[in-house]
C-alpha cells in the first residue's frame, strides 16, 4: 500500500486479492463502523459494515485506483445504509397500520388525548426529519460523524464538491432555525 500525506494508508498495491482486503478491513473497517453504529446503533452498522466490504468485493472492478479508497468505501456505506433504513422504514409502516387495525378501545378522553399527543409528537418528529433527509443528512453525517472533508463527501456520494457544500450549507442552516436560532446573526 501507498502512503498519502499524513502517513496512512490510502492506495493499495496490486498483489493477492484476499490480502489486500483484508488489510482494507483492517484499515477502515473500525472507522466505518464508528460512523454507521452513530447513525444506527453498533449491531446494525456490523451488518452493514460487512456487506460493505462483500460489495467492495464483487464491486472491485468499479474501483478507480488512482482515487484514494475512503471516499469510495463510505459511498459503499452510505448505499447501503439508505437501503437498510428504507427497508426499516417500510417494516415501520407496516407495523403501525397493523397496530391501528388492532388497537383495543380505550374509553373515549383517554384515546382523544392519547391521539392528540402522539399527532403533535410526530409533527414535530417529521418537520425535523423532513428536514435531515435523504442526502442532506448523508452529507451532514459523512462530514460530521465520519470526519470526511467536503472533496471525500462529493467522491462517496458521486456529486460535485459545490453541492456537497451547498447542502452542508442548507443543513446547517435548517438546524440552527429549528433550534430557535437566528440565521441572520449565525456562523457556518
Amino acid at each position: 500500500m501507498s502512503k498519502d500525506d499524513t502517513g496512512e494508508h490510502e492506495r493499495p498495491d496490486p498483489g493477492d486479492p484476499a490480502e489486500l482486503f483484508a488489510r482494507l478491513y483492517d484499515e477502515h473497517a473500525p472507522a466505518l463502523q464508528r460512523y454507521l453504529a452513530r447513525r444506527i446503533g453498533p449491531e446494525t452498522a456490523d451488518d452493514l459494515v460487512a456487506e460493505t466490504f462483500l460489495a467492495a468485493i464483487a464491486g472491485h472492478g468499479n474501483y478507480d485506483p488512482s482515487q484514494p479508497i475512503r471516499p469510495w468505501l463510505y459511498g459503499i456505506a452510505t448505499n447501503k445504509l439508505r437501503r437498510h433504513l428504507r427497508q426499516e422504514r417500510r417494516r415501520y409502516q407496516a407495523t403501525a397500520r397493523l397496530a391501528a387495525r388492532n388497537r383495543p378501545a380505550d374509553d373515549h378522553e383517554a384515546a382523544v388525548a392519547d391521539r392528540v399527543d402522539a399527532d403533535a409528537r410526530v409533527r414535530a418528529l417529521a418537520s425535523v426529519l423532513a428536514k435531515l433527509a435523504g442526502p442532506d443528512l448523508d452529507v451532514l453525517l459523512l462530514t460530521s460523524w465520519a470526519g470526511l472533508d467536503s472533496t471525500e463527501v462529493a467522491e462517496a456520494l458521486g456529486i460535485p464538491v459545490g453541492t456537497v457544500r451547498s447542502r452542508l450549507h442548507r443543513v446547517r442552516k435548517s438546524l440552527r432555525t429549528s433550534q430557535g436560532g437566528s440565521d441572520a446573526t449565525a456562523l457556518d
